[in-house]
């Protein structure tokens, strides 16, 4: 055959080769370098500061365009909505029902970026995030008592899921970039990195790691450069700089902190409560949104400021001159269209809800204190921002993430040391008596025992299936002590298990049971058993393994399945040491460790 007519080479210069080679490579280099997955938490912190400003700025428009707001105007900061405006909360309502009943949401829960990496390695749905992305921004733009932080979040961190899935990253890495994606994505909102990054660690990754510190820095540190490149302007709070706080200030700071606490573990509550109730109603799902609009329509109309997330009233709340009584009313009309909001339906989240009413909390705590002494012992402002510090704290879970916010918020070392102190006292009653931020509340409601994004989701792979033993000797408990020792000379085995005449589990045998009867018993092995142990399915995973064996008080127990018939056994000392392996390498791993 001539030379002009071979068919085209194929590999080096195929473009599907080449691609599938570009691809492979990327992935051994994110695997195997550090400054190559660090670069990768970069483009997911670009990715997140993106999507946050998108979501921001069509929130901003829907409510513009349906409350017809001045642009740039925040709809919690309107002086007050007309009878029109009023009727968008129900109509909003109605069009989520309609999109949920579209979307068919109701049959499964969205992962988040918490319970993903607590549980499912990091693994999240981009689908689904997009559907809960699509619901926040319904109910945020219609007016709802609702943040929008939860959107960014969770398209944040499942975009980093994502692209760490497509590129093959291993567990440990897959959940530092869903940390560093849902970091980015706060730090974008707030044009705060460090907020952003003390975020990702102790709400989202669940740990301060080093191996995790580079990526998470670099993705923050990305998504607020985009953020400000888009023109997203930084989240700022103006207080009167360098005010001198005395020790009796610091008192009453931690004071009004565990009040922030008490305030935050029963806006939980209720909300749970609440959403508790409207489940168990007749009121069909696709319509108690639109109840719920209706319910929050005496509340705007006295005043708007219990709508949407409230960055407007807040500025405008910390810097006005407000009666106590004013300063409460506005407080338990927030709490209350916050718990209607999210009780009937409406999604979104507490986060910047939980600032806003713990800079009210702190605002009436101050101006009802110097109203009782006579004089000015408190600056509101000041109070207004560790009350929000504090309420965040309690409601969002990270104390270091509020006290970061407030440093770059307010640029106030000073006031910043009386925050840390009022979170970490908050944090401690939290701990002590309710022991749950409100993500980890609504897993807890569903039936997971969860407390933070720690990981737990590897114990849950580690089942009884792959931990069990086969091919141990399997008799009938009929079988008599003779034709026993007939079968099994002495130290052929250590356990023997019993079956019945059906076929189902009976006991474990220990085979010196049989040889230390006397010569001339020959009773069945069965009554030999001095006690029957419990039984554990193929599917139960390790944790509850070792609590069996606790209970139990037995060094074997043997894996049964759903038919009664045995399909191994379980040694105690081998899953203890499994257990114990296994929690060497996730340390191993939380410190960069190969």
């Amino acid at each position: 055959m001539p030379e002009a007519a071979l068919p085209p080479a194929q590999g080096d210069n195929d473009p599907p080769a080449l691609l599938a080679d570009l691809l492979r490579r990327a992935r051994a280099g994110v695997r195997r370098s550090e400054p190559a997955f660090t670069a990768l938490a970069l483009v997911a912190g670009l990715a997140a500061g993106v999507l946050t400003v998108l979501q921001t700025r069509i929130a901003a428009a829907l409510q513009r365009l349906l409350f017809d707001l001045p642009a740039g105007a925040h709809l919690s900061n309107a002086d007050r909505l007309s009878l029109s405006a009023l009727l968008v909360l129900p109509l909003g309502g109605l069009l989520l029902g309609v999109f949920n009943l579209l979307l068919r949401m109701r049959r499964r829960a969205v992962v988040d970026a918490v319970e993903a990496n607590a549980l499912h390695g990091g693994r999240m749905s981009l689908r689904d995030s997009l559907m809960l992305s699509g619901q926040t921004l319904i109910s945020n733009g219609s007016g709802a008592s609702v943040g929008l932080e939860a959107a960014f979040v969770q398209m944040g961190s499942s975009v980093a899921s994502l692209l760490g899935r497509w590129l093959s990253v291993r567990r440990a890495d897959l959940r530092t970039l869903v940390g560093a994606g849902a970091g980015a994505a706060i730090a974008a909102a707030f044009g705060a990195p460090l907020t952003g990054a003390f975020y990702a660690f102790e709400l989202v990754i669940g740990a301060y790691s080093p191996a995790a510190l580079a990526p998470v820095a670099a993705a923050c540190i990305a998504a607020t450069g985009m953020a400000r490149w888009m023109g997203a302007a930084p989240y700022t709070v103006h207080v009167e700089a360098g005010n001198a706080l005395t020790t009796p200030a610091y008192v009453h700071y931690i004071a009004l902190s565990l009040l922030c606490g008490l305030l935050g573990i029963a806006l939980m509550r209720l909300v749970a409560t609440v959403e508790w109730g409207v489940s168990r109603s007749r009121i069909p799902d696709s319509l108690r949104p639109f109840i719920g609009g209706l319910l929050l329509i005496p509340l705007a109309a006295w005043t708007p400021q219990v709508l949407s997330s409230g960055h407007g009233a807040l500025v405008s709340d910390i810097a006005a001159q407000l009666t106590p009584t004013t300063l409460a009313l506005l407080l338990a009309a927030k709490c209350l269209a916050s718990i209607i909001s999210l009780g009937f339906g409406f999604r979104g989240g507490l986060f910047f809800a939980s600032l806003f009413l713990g800079a009210l909390a702190g605002h009436t705590y101050a101006e009802a204190l110097n109203a009782v002494v006579g004089h000015r012992l408190l600056d509101p402002g000041d109070a207004s921002v560790v009350g929000m510090a504090a309420l965040a704290a309690t409601v969002v879970g990270g104390p270091l993430t509020m006290a970061m916010l407030v440093l770059e918020s307010t640029h106030d070392f000073v006031l910043t040391g009386a925050s840390i102190a009022a979170v970490v006292a908050c944090t401690m009653l939290v701990r002590a008596t309710f022991g749950y931020s409100f993500s980890t509340w609504r897993l807890h409601l569903r039936g997971h025992t969860v407390h933070s994004a720690r990981d737990v989701g590897w114990a849950r792979l580690l089942t009884a299936s792959m931990l069990m033993r086969r091919g141990t000797p399997v008799i009938n408990a009929s079988m008599h002590a003779s034709e026993f020792r007939r079968q099994f000379r002495p130290g052929a085995t250590s356990r023997v298990l019993l079956i019945d005449d059906a076929g189902h589990y009976a006991g474990i045998l220990l085979p010196a049971e049989v040889y230390g009867i006397e010569p001339g018993d020959d009773p069945p092995v069965g009554q030999l058993v001095r006690k029957i142990p419990p039984i554990i399915t193929p599917d139960t995973h390790i944790v509850d393994i070792l609590q069996a064996f606790d209970v139990s008080h037995c060094d074997e127990l043997a894996v049964v399945d759903a038919d009664g018939v045995i399909q191994g056994l379980l040694s105690d000392a081998f899953v203890r040491r499994r257990y114990a392996d296994e929690l060497e390498a996730r340390q191993r791993e939380l410190f960069g460790e190969r």
